[in-house]
């Protein structure tokens, strides 16, 4: 396993977000983590502003890989919050037509860097609320999974359905391109019994967010929800995951992003060792 954060986690909080594309610091913030020894960083990409995103620039395509290849960083996947704030599977119309084609340009735009997995968030806003909006996301996706093959890319989902729901809703997609993002903060916050989830589909996982909640409740420090983390990791090793771990946890409001990150960073890799997991930079 590898340890990584989600990207905005080493710079200012903006309009109070725990989470937003961190436009005035993302190049600096590959350099911090190089020299911090962190290699992993999942990007983030929200709907305000999609194309001026370095990500979908050729300019800023350049430039990401330019920097990656200097701090000796790889960016694995990426995180659409662009799906959750405007859901193409709850679209209609030339506004469905011009989000789903939003979606394939995000493909063909990690296939030109080194990210290789893409998260839909099927929470809040990007929450399915009904049979037509699952049907309408499995068609689309399903029509997509050609081109996703060839572009060497993988598609997972983070749900808010309990573990036997999310079990029926992923057996109906092709293992070998679609997976489940598993968020420990989410799950605890739902009060899901982590041996059930594993149970109903630890083999379909192949990324994971660390952060922690309590039921009911929002995120917080690592250790102070109800996130079992020694269970949880005990259960990832049994089920042979070896994919990152990405720090998407609380936030720093005295402005110590990196102290931060460095600590959770450390309790994770405590954890993981303390457990005989092995901790690799890439």
């Amino acid at each position: 396993m590898r340890i990584g954060f989600m990207q905005g986690r080493l710079s200012p909080i903006v309009d109070n977000k725990i989470q937003s594309f961190p436009w005035n610091n993302w190049q600096q913030e590959i350099e911090t983590a190089s020299k911090n020894n962190i290699n992993i960083i999942e990007w983030t990409i929200d709907d305000d502003r999609l194309y001026e995103n370095p990500l979908l620039t050729d300019k800023g395509r350049e430039e990401i890989n330019f920097l990656i290849k200097e701090n000796k960083v790889k960016i694995p996947s990426l995180t659409g919050d662009c799906f959750m704030q405007n859901p193409f599977w709850k679209a209609h119309g030339e506004h469905k037509k011009k989000l789903e084609n939003d979606f394939i340009n995000i493909l063909y735009a990690c296939k030109k860097t080194s990210i290789s997995i893409i998260l839909i968030p099927l929470v809040d806003n990007g929450s399915i609320e009904n049979n037509e909006q699952e049907e309408e996301l499995f068609t689309f996706l399903s029509s997509k999974k050609k081109l996703i093959k060839e572009l060497s890319l993988r598609v997972c989902f983070e749900s808010d359905f309990s573990p036997q729901k999310l079990n029926k809703f992923i057996s109906r997609y092709d293992k070998q391109v679609f997976g489940i993002n598993y968020d420990i903060g989410n799950s605890s916050a739902m009060g899901f019994n982590p041996n059930k989830e594993f149970e109903e589909y630890g083999d379909r996982i192949i990324n994971v967010h660390i952060k922690d909640r309590p039921f009911g409740g929002t995120t917080v420090p690592l250790g102070d929800g109800n996130a079992d983390f020694n269970l949880i990791f005990s259960l990832l090793k049994k089920h042979n995951y070896n994919g990152n771990l990405i720090l998407q946890t609380a936030r720093s409001y005295s402005d110590e992003h990196l102290g931060v990150i460095l600590k959770y960073h450390k309790m994770v890799k405590d954890i993981a060792e303390k457990l005989d997991i092995t901790i690799t930079d890439f």
